[in-house]
């Protein structure tokens, strides 16, 4: 009897394993060998001209550290996953407290603002592009027809068009603009799961001790979702932080760089330019900031729901 219950206990194990073997074999053939590459690539002077790898150990990454393109993608990089950040948590806990009352017609509500989530990223980029276009603008459309555009005195200049992809600052915001748009349907869902998830009779024990909407909101709802939007920030960091298809999609880093972040730096010098082991050395940048907020952000919902 004891030796059938160990064999069924192992047929379990090996069942088990069978199961997971798929995702290792994932994480090891996609993600794990490029970075094994990238690692090796950035150590050495490798070109796409040449098949030979000289090793030059850290060259790479202090070339990259005198290089003023490098410090304009960390500083691009941060500027806008820092304020797609806010966007999505301020406009996400917004639209969640929204869903999250009674209201006819909530599915096509929420189905509507899905749409950006669940359509592809490039074709989103490519849509925004025509509607950011220097002459065809529809949204240019719309603000000269209500004055704000194309005379002179008015908010968004005396131009005819804004050019919005074509001026560092209108450049960096459009991609912001871009990014919290495809991006707040996600924080919407978290955050309204949370919602959801809180007691009931706590509000309503807190509505009885004469709490106002606003007290009630900001002295009981949003503490007690602090773990929720800690979830919300790590997705949107790690999506914003790695994207490349928004801006080389829209602006490929211009004008002048104004633009540029550090994964399209990564292709564009290693891809394009030829330069594999700076490229490689721009990538692997990227690996330990993720690897590094994704753990505090983890550390700080975990304590927090203890």
């Amino acid at each position: 009897m004891a030796h059938r219950s160990l064999s069924l206990n192992q047929r379990d194990t090996l069942l088990a394993m069978a199961m997971v073997l798929p995702a290792i074999l994932y994480i090891v053939l996609l993600l794990g060998i490029p970075i094994v590459l990238a690692l090796v690539y950035s150590l050495n002077d490798v070109t796409t001209g040449s098949p030979v790898m000289r090793f030059i150990g850290l060259q790479n990454f202090i070339a990259l550290l005198h290089n003023p393109d490098f410090i304009q993608a960390i500083s691009n990089t941060i500027l806008i996953t820092t304020s797609t950040l806010v966007g999505v948590l301020v406009l996400g806990t917004i639209q969640a407290e929204l869903l999250a009352r009674p209201t006819r017609g909530k599915w096509l509500i929420r189905f509507l603002i899905l749409l950006p989530w669940t359509a592809p990223a490039s074709l989103s980029a490519i849509a925004w592009l025509w509607m950011l276009d220097s002459t065809f603008s529809p949204i240019d459309w719309v603000l000269r027809g209500v004055g704000l555009l194309g005379h002179p005195g008015a908010l968004f200049g005396e131009y005819d068009n804004t050019f919005w992809l074509g001026r560092s600052g209108l450049a960096l915001f459009s991609i912001i603009l871009v990014n919290v748009w495809r991006l707040l349907p996600l924080g919407t869902v978290i955050i309204l799961a949370g919602l959801n998830g809180v007691p009931r009779d706590i509000l309503e024990q807190s509505e009885i001790d004469g709490a106002g909407y606003f007290r009630r909101m900001f002295h009981v709802t949003l503490p007690m979702l602090i773990p929720v939007f800690g979830v919300t920030v790590l997705f949107t960091f790690v999506f914003v932080f790695s994207d490349i298809v928004t801006v080389f999609i829209l602006t490929r880093g211009g004008p002048a760089n104004a633009t540029q972040v550090l994964p399209t730096l990564a292709f564009f010098t290693g891809v394009q330019g030829g330069s594999l082991g700076m490229g490689a050395a721009t990538a692997v940048f990227l690996l330990p900031v993720l690897a590094a907020v994704s753990v505090l952000i983890l550390t700080f919902i975990r304590r927090r729901e203890i």
